[in-house]
């Protein structure tokens, strides 16, 4: 009778057993302390998303991107001596090699003149950011102009930025006209003021960030001094670069800051608006 009690009650301590033993399963799942577990954001973890990606997945076409056909006759005059089809091949440019067309693309552009040569050049680079979980790719792209703005030697805008001043024409003395017989108004002496230099500096209002360079030749005795002015502006996470040159043939003649830099600035502006910032 003993016997039969006992194989009675094998049936009932089997099933608490796996009771006892599936509470303490669910128990440990939920627990979340083991070193291969993930927290559950629902019991109060936090989950870190990673940077967002670069507004632009393409490029442009580069010769073709806000370099419309009276824009580059008006930066790049070529000579009248020229058949039309030369012309078109002028302001056709030509593309620079590139390996990867949806990250680095360019063109350049030249023409010459009795009086000058003159040279154009654009360039697109979109940066992308590997680790999206320390650097968006507009960060990245940031962290890339920063870069080139410390190359240029210009400082970086901000609170703690010195102001960049602006150089102005420098003026000769005078001397006061001697009077004119019979009375006459005085006729004024000394040479008139020399052309504006604008010089390098941070630009505002064009794309996300943008900084210009002026750079004019060294004077010499049998040459004429070039200039050549670069923009660099950043919208999102794509870089261009703009570079103008103006190259007299003959001495003694300075290319125009504030002309050559206008021209450049309103090719980046329309490039801005192509771009869509």
């Amino acid at each position: 009778m003993q016997r039969k009690a006992v194989r009675r009650a094998l049936p009932g301590i089997a099933m608490l057993t796996a009771l006892v033993a599936g509470a303490a399963g669910l128990t440990g799942c939920t627990g979340g302390s083991g070193t291969g577990g993930t927290s559950d954001a629902k019991a109060g973890g936090s989950q870190v998303l990673p940077a967002q990606p670069g507004k632009y997945r393409i490029l442009p076409a580069p010769c073709k991107a806000g370099a419309d056909s009276k824009r580059l006759k008006a930066m790049l005059p070529a000579a009248e001596s020229l058949t039309p089809e030369q012309r078109d091949q002028v302001y056709a440019g030509t593309a620079d090699a590139s390996y990867d067309g949806d990250r680095r693309v360019g063109c350049r552009w030249s023409a010459q003149t009795p009086e000058e040569t003159r040279l154009l050049s654009v360039g697109f680079e979109r940066v992308v950011s590997y680790d999206r979980a320390v650097a968006s790719d507009d960060d990245k792209a940031h962290q890339v102009f920063v870069r080139q703005l410390t190359d240029a030697k210009l400082p970086f805008p901000g609170p703690t930025a010195s102001p960049v001043p602006t150089p102005t024409a420098t003026v000769a003395p005078t001397t006061p006209a001697a009077p004119q017989p019979g009375g006459g108004s005085p006729t004024p002496t000394g040479s008139p003021s020399a052309p504006v230099e604008l010089g390098s500096r941070v630009l505002e209002g064009l794309g996300s960030e943008a900084f210009v360079e002026d750079k004019l030749s060294p004077a010499g005795a049998a040459a004429a001094q070039s200039r050549t002015v670069r923009i660099v502006f950043r919208t999102s996470n794509v870089i261009v670069t703009l570079e103008y040159s103006v190259q007299p043939a003959v001495p003694g003649t300075v290319p125009s800051s504030a002309e050559t830099q206008d021209r450049t600035r309103q090719l980046a502006q329309a490039l801005v608006e192509r771009l869509g910032e």
